[in-house]
């Protein structure tokens, strides 16, 4: 009898196998060789697919961005805004763990760059300075990565002596990790709105003809 064949890699097993450790065990727990028992073959078979292990993270990040939507900006700069927002939430509190690998930068990934070209393009071709427009995609990405990293309203033990007299006004602070998920929600959504509607104001008054009073 022949010898029993490896199981069958390929780019996508690889990568679907490292987002499982990383989603069950978090980012350090990745390598190679944990990976090639996970899949059942050897670790020398991984490298025939991906470079490194920082080359397959940089494709599991890519494969995250690609769920990332910024179709919104055909509409107007604050639907845009606010979609790709919500999406680019939606995809990074999916994968937490992978978070802080992504909140660096896009580096030299084309998804992750095509994103971003996409929200520059939409605010500048509304009307933002480029300028502007770079500190809308850094605020907005502030929002959504820190939202993503984990959860406010979770990090409140439930129980209610912790609080009782010695903090006041937190007396109901053993109720939110109950509702935590609801809360997180509302409060990422009550942020961002206040983003864009802060950001509604100063595109009027950047609009505004020289020698209009700014509105206050």
């Amino acid at each position: 009898m022949g010898r029993p064949r490896s199981p069958q890699l390929s780019p996508e097993r690889i990568r679907s196998g490292a987002l499982r450790i990383i989603d069950e065990h978090g980012l350090e727990a990745l390598s190679m060789r944990r990976l090639a028992e996970a899949l059942g073959v050897r670790a020398a078979s991984l490298y025939n697919h991906v470079a490194t292990k920082e080359a397959l993270l940089h494709d599991l990040a890519e494969d995250v961005m690609d769920t990332v939507d910024t179709s919104g900006f055909t509409v107007d700069w604050q639907t845009g805004l606010i979609r790709w927002a919500r999406s680019y939430r939606a995809a990074l509190a999916a994968h937490p763990h992978l978070v802080p690998f992504m909140a660096s930068g896009p580096a030299r990934r084309e998804t992750s760059l095509r994103r971003a070209d996409a929200v520059h393009g939409g605010l500048t071709g509304a009307g933002w300075p480029p300028r502007y427009a770079t500190m809308i995609g850094a605020s907005a990405k502030y929002l959504v990565v820190g939202a993503a990293m984990g959860s406010f309203a979770g990090g409140f033990v439930d129980d209610a002596e912790v609080y009782d007299e010695r903090f006041p006004h937190l007396r109901d602070a053993h109720l939110l990790s109950e509702h935590a998920a609801e809360i997180d929600e509302a409060s990422f959504e009550l942020a961002l709105g206040a983003l864009v509607d802060g950001l509604r104001a100063q595109f009027d008054a950047l609009a505004a003809p020289p020698g209009t009073a700014h509105p206050r």
